[in-house]
């Protein structure tokens, strides 16, 4: 065979693998790209703990833009963005979620928190296959908008079947404040609450944990079955890392600073000594994990398959 023959044989495969494969088949034409689909993925978790049917919910997510103006307002941005490149987090944006938890009793449906609206909530519960009006007990952990703003919808009460229950010091403190979304969100179920303290019984297996400082009253609640426990534990710690693993980076959204930066530490320190599975309000979704020690501070372990066994 010649060396022209076999340059041109060369050039022709070459010429063939640079086609799309569409072309390079005989009868097949090309055809336009599939349409991007855009995010995806599940809007709820749901697994067992003991005897408790527990399902996480995504009830909204969205960017929110110049994280460093709400968290480690007390650091200087040199550190805030060598923590961030660290964990290989952008400076400029941060993602927020918003992940109420509803526990099927067997005797009772439980939700923890109603996210930003009525409609959010109720789209986030019919996700997971169930409806407002199911829901047997709503538990406000504190009065934060986005913890209180799916109460109502349209004037009206979003869980017209359902008695709530929040902590009596979150309630006074707010009561007593002139705060609009709580007059009109929380003050017209007065009636229908009930108020507890740290170690009151929501339900059996339900427990409330007093984590004071993001709010005057805010709480987590503890689960327990089957010599399981998992704690619920809103916003003790808002991000996984510039809130759980800085414990003392102040945070724009605690009111007392100084005694949330406290109550991390010491709710994170149980959680990482007794390795206690807890879901975050704010915690990358499905917002579950492990607390560890590391130096001064704590790390965050995602959930794998552990739920699932």
């Amino acid at each position: 065979m010649s060396d022209t023959l076999r340059l041109s044989r060369r050039a022709a495969l070459i010429g063939a693998a640079a086609l799309p494969l569409s072309a390079a088949l005989p009868g097949r034409a090309a055809h336009a790209g599939a349409e991007m689909k855009g995010p995806g993925g599940k809007d709820f978790n749901r697994f067992m703990l003991g005897d408790l049917e527990v399902t996480v919910l995504l009830a909204a997510t969205r960017p929110v833009e110049n994280p460093h103006g709400i968290f480690g307002l007390n650091v200087g941005v040199e550190e805030f963005e060598a923590v961030s490149r660290a964990a290989f987090l952008p400076t400029d944006v941060s993602q927020f979620f918003f992940t109420p938890t509803l526990v099927n009793t067997g005797a009772e449906l439980v939700l923890f928190d109603t996210g930003l609206n009525g409609a959010g909530i109720a789209g986030a519960l019919g996700a997971a296959g169930y409806a407002p009006d199911q829901v047997d007990v709503v538990v406000i952990t504190h009065m934060h908008p986005d913890h209180i703003g799916g109460l109502m919808t349209d004037g009206a009460p979003t869980f017209p079947n359902a008695r709530f229950v929040t902590g009596q010091v979150e309630f006074d403190a707010w009561s007593k404040a002139g705060n609009e979304l709580f007059e009109a969100n929380v003050a017209p179920l007065a009636d229908r609450m009930s108020f507890l303290s740290g170690g009151g019984a929501v339900a059996p297996g339900i427990t409330a944990v007093e984590a004071f400082g993001h709010t005057p009253g805010h709480m987590a609640y503890m689960l327990e079955s089957g010599g399981r426990q998992l704690l619920v534990f809103a916003d003790t710690a808002n991000h996984y890392v510039w809130s759980l693993a800085y414990p003392d980076w102040e945070v724009r959204f605690d009111m007392d600073k100084g005694r949330a930066a406290e109550t991390r530490r010491k709710v994170l320190g149980m959680l990482a000594a007794d390795r206690v599975t807890f879901i975050g309000y704010h915690m990358p979704f499905p917002a579950m994990g492990y607390v560890e020690t590391r130096g001064d501070g704590f790390d965050y372990v995602p959930v794998s398959y552990q739920m699932m066994l």
